[in-house]
């Protein structure tokens, strides 16, 4: 019987390049994204014995897609979901089986359709109607960025931070989306151009908020002996961590995420600190969202995330923490408004030297991806993940 790996590897990724899927059903495009990463990593569907989805998978989730896919050797099948730090807790999880030996080959699938579905911001798999907590929320408006605006606004009040230093991350996010074909947005904007732009919530502006997109992507994780033998640079997955935050009837510091425990676990696992890290991927539903991901993370200290962002300290090339390299979501594509599987996948290119030239980090040994799900105003779970180029 084979030895228990300390860890794993991500051996294949996939993106699809799509922003807008008609014509295409939920089920082909994660057969697409699964077929795709397998190539990738030079492996076949009979070499996967793991699957992990979400809610966004369809009908029965992993026996449905195992069926639809062709994955006939399956031992291991979890449907985590978190929505859109599920993927980076499918990556934890997939490592946790394969250090445990229930699979050797791992399989990891996003995609949905909400765009082409007009489904707006609804989360697919969601029933909002069943939710215990539904009455007491009525009162406030669903669309999330009524959430992140109280977030933003008591940003601003407790720290001095202002729209201007909140703009400069759809700048940085902008800087890199020019090199991506497949972004929604590829235009450069100023600092003015967010705060000119309209105001959707006092003080979110259009430009501080995310795309909806169609879309998805996969990632395969393999035992390292696998790894070895496969033709692609190795990445190994060296800290997780994961997280649940809630309103707690009510008593709920804004400020803090579940980031500040899931980081904190994930660091401890690796045994390194946020001075290591030379990418970041971090989720970017509204610019705030990253805000107060760099300060739970470690990045800077509570309150001055406004002073980090600025002058372009996350843009390649510029400043000293590069972020969303593919232009993330507030320029590239947040695809069923779950954005933790396109953090995964740009981690992963710049750990393997693979990102677009013009935005390749040089510091690229040990990078790190965030995904929140939820509402940062509500409740919400965060997953965080570290890699290291071998």
């Amino acid at each position: 019987m084979a030895s228990k790996p300390d860890t794993a590897y991500i051996a294949g990724i996939y993106e699809l390049p799509m922003r807008r899927a008609d014509g295409m059903s939920t089920a082909q495009m994660h057969a697409q994204a699964a077929l795709g990463a397998l190539e990738d990593a030079g492996l076949t569907l009979d070499d996967v014995d793991g699957y992990f989805c979400g809610a966004d998978a369809p009908g029965l989730g992993g026996l449905t897609m195992a069926e639809y896919i062709g994955l006939r050797n399956l031992r291991h099948v979890d449907t985590t979901e978190s929505g859109g730090s599920a993927y980076l807790l499918h990556v934890a999880h997939a490592v946790e089986a394969i250090r445990a030996g229930h699979c050797d080959v791992a399989l990891i699938t996003m995609a949905d359709r909400p765009l082409s579905a007009g489904a707006g911001t609804i989360l697919a798999g969601i029933d909002r109607n069943t939710m215990p907590n539904l009455p007491f929320q009525a009162a406030v408006p669903p669309p999330p960025m009524y959430g992140y605006a109280m977030v933003a606004r008591r940003h601003m009040h407790e720290y001095g931070t202002t729209s201007e230093q909140l703009a400069w991350v759809r700048v940085a996010a902008s800087h890199h989306a020019q090199h991506n074909p497949h972004a929604v947005h590829r235009e450069l904007v100023s600092v003015q151009d967010v705060i000119d732009s309209p105001l959707v919530a006092d003080p979110l502006h259009r430009l501080d908020c995310c795309v909806v997109t169609d879309g998805g992507g996969a990632v395969v994780i393999v035992r390292p002996e696998i790894a070895q033998r496969l033709p692609r640079p190795k990445v190994r997955v060296v800290g997780t961590g994961a997280a649940v935050k809630h309103p707690d009837a009510g008593c709920i510091d804004l400020l803090t995420s579940a980031g500040a425990r899931s980081g904190a676990a994930a660091f401890a696992e690796a045994g390194i600190t946020p001075a290591d890290i030379g990418y970041a991927s971090l989720y970017d539903s509204f610019t705030i969202t990253v805000l107060i991901q760099l300060e739970d993370l470690g990045f800077c200290a509570k309150g001055q995330g406004g002073q980090f962002v600025a002058d372009g300290n996350l843009i390649s090339g510029v400043g000293r923490l590069p972020f969303n390299t593919d232009g993330g979501g507030l320029c590239n594509n947040h695809p069923g408004n779950k954005g933790g599987m396109t953090k995964i996948l740009e981690a992963v290119r710049q750990c393997r030297g693979e990102a677009h030239p013009a935005v390749q980090v040089a510091r690229r040994e040990f990078v790190l991806a965030h995904g929140t799900g939820g509402n940062l105003a509500g409740a919400h779970a965060a997953g965080t993940v570290i890699l290291q180029a071998e």
